[in-house]
């Protein structure tokens, strides 16, 4: 008597069996890739500039941390020439920060002064190919928030919300070249 694994019938390959096949490794792979590696932008865009964003808040100098925080983003993980200069562009990353707003969020409950704050920016960014005019990404609302601990002191106040900006600016950055690069 043969031992059960001998019982195996033999694999009959159709044409149909194997474009079936083919058709499922297929199905399992799609949208797959290697992280940095997306699409989304055209074969021909080599240099992207990012001025300056535009400021439509009260806060001094965030419209310069952020587009120094994409900058720093887009060098860090791509291989395209980034300029502040569009003329010297294939495509240019517009941004303009809308909002920026602080709240405490908690407090101490002998005091009632507040422990942590949260600051929340509220930006729009716009990719453009300067060659054919097309937007190539666009998110009008991002809204991103940080919180931080307030210092006991009152001259340490203003210290503390400069890292959770630098904190702040470092996650919309990320989260901006990942969406531009992944084509979410």
């Amino acid at each position: 008597m043969k031992p059960a694994y001998f019982n195996l019938y033999p694999l009959h390959f159709t044409p149909s069996g194997l474009l079936l096949s083919v058709f499922c490794l297929l199905s399992f792979a799609c949208g797959y890739h290697v992280a940095g590696r997306g699409d989304r932008l055209p074969a021909d865009v080599k240099t992207i500039a990012v001025p300056i964003f535009t400021n439509q808040s009260s806060r001094f100098r965030i419209e310069q941390r952020l587009a120094q925080a994409v900058t720093r983003e887009f060098i860090e993980r791509t291989s395209f020439r980034i300029t502040p200069d569009p003329s010297q562009a294939d495509a240019v990353l517009k941004g303009t920060v809308k909002e920026v707003r602080a709240g405490a969020v908690t407090f101490d409950l002998q005091t009632g002064r507040a422990t942590a704050l949260q600051i929340q920016v509220t930006a729009g960014v716009e990719l453009v190919d300067l060659h054919t005019k097309k937007v190539l990404f666009a998110n009008p609302t991002y809204v991103f928030r940080e919180e931080y601990q307030v210092s006991q002191t009152a001259a340490n106040l203003f210290e503390e919300d400069q890292p959770a900006l630098d904190r702040l600016s470092r996650d919309l950055a990320r989260t901006l070249v990942t969406e531009i690069l992944e084509n979410f």
